[in-house]
């Protein structure tokens, strides 16, 4: 286990495996299962009945709420959040019986939400700050700063870095490759590629 792992805390109802790093003021609470060889960064917030697959990394500042499943070959970047019973994916083409299946990775970037209930399909990468709505199935890439839902998951408008929608009447400058918003929330400045805005609208 990790050299931080005595400074975080772990509920006794959890369950770490041998060659686990957990960081420095991380919370593990009950019933969670942490498989061999998985890496969780610094001040993480680990819900009850969360699976943690084998060989899983996640950054720093990531909460994962109560019974979310991250399987082998998924990666966390810093300061996401997976809501309730949302499940990350990695076959794409599953059978009991299939010995010889492959790991199809899947990146969730920094700062991005998954909302309660979603499915992330294995392969696909959600982008820097995008959020993906409640019971949405993730089929394809979502690009950073996004709003994604429904099944299939399809854009439905843009975020700010602290997840509040943008609306056309936050725009500030349209330039030939940028589309740039200012939030009327946090006050940031959020650059949506022009082509990308408007494929949307």
């Amino acid at each position: 286990m990790g050299s931080d792992i005595k400074k975080a805390f772990i509920h006794p109802t959890a369950v770490i495996e041998e060659d686990v790093e957990v960081g420095e003021g991380t919370r593990i609470w009950h019933f969670v299962h942490v498989r061999r060889g998985a890496r969780i960064g610094k001040n993480c917030n680990i819900g009850k009945g969360v699976f943690i697959d084998a060989g899983v990394k996640i950054g720093n500042n990531v909460k994962i709420q109560n019974f979310v499943s991250v399987y082998r070959g998924v990666t966390v970047e810093d300061d996401v959040f997976l809501g309730p019973h949302a499940t990350l994916t990695n076959d794409l083409y599953p059978r009991s019986f299939n010995e010889s299946w492959e790991v199809v990775p899947t990146i969730i970037k920094k700062g991005a939400s998954v909302g309660a209930n979603a499915t992330i399909v294995a392969g696909v990468t959600i982008g820097e700050y995008a959020m993906v709505g409640a019971g949405a199935v993730v089929t394809k890439d979502v690009p950073p700063h996004t709003l994604v839902y429904g099944n299939p998951a399809r854009i439905k408008g843009f975020v700010c870095f602290c997840g509040r929608p943008l609306k056309p009447e936050d725009i500030v400058e349209i330039r030939e490759d940028a589309v740039v918003f200012k939030c009327r929330h946090c006050g940031k400045e959020v650059r949506i590629p022009r082509e990308l805005y408007e494929k949307v609208v």
